[in-house]
């Protein structure tokens, strides 16, 4: 690893943490993003996370916030765009039909992506709006 990969890994870690703090499962190779994938039962909340100034700033506490509602995701999960490349590509493989995004959010359901939101509906948003349109997508889907 050279010294500017390994600045970044430092810098990013405080924003890995905010979500596995939060209990997201990070998946940081394409092999655990294909297991994950192809074992999940139920539905899943799919955070791209990113180092991309405010459009992260609110994806994350708008992700934890939004498990605090009475229907949530069976789990909840996490690739790093920027970080962990060869998971957040090959997670970007499992959202078929939607441009790379991040910071981005995704509902899953059997493997399926069944509510997306791309970075363009985070950025310039509050983070209640961001809550609304998870809960609103957990209420119809989980």
């Amino acid at each position: 690893m050279n010294a500017y990969e390994e600045y970044m890994k430092q810098v990013a870690q405080p924003m890995r943490d905010e979500l596995t703090g939060a209990g997201f499962t990070e998946l940081t190779t394409p092999e655990e993003v294909d297991a994950f994938v192809s074992e999940m039962e139920g539905t899943a909340l799919v955070v791209i996370n990113s180092v991309c100034g405010c459009a992260a700033g609110l994806a994350r506490p708008s992700a934890k916030e939004s498990l605090n509602h009475t229907k949530r995701p069976d789990h909840i999960v996490t690739v790093f765009a920027g970080q962990d490349r060869e998971a957040t590509n090959r997670m970007r493989e499992y959202l078929e039909g939607y441009e790379p995004s991040s910071p981005s959010m995704a509902v899953m359901k059997k493997g399926q992506v069944v509510h997306f939101i791309p970075r363009e509906e985070i950025e310039d948003h509050e983070v209640e709006e961001i809550v609304a349109n998870l809960t609103n997508a957990y209420d119809q889907f989980c």
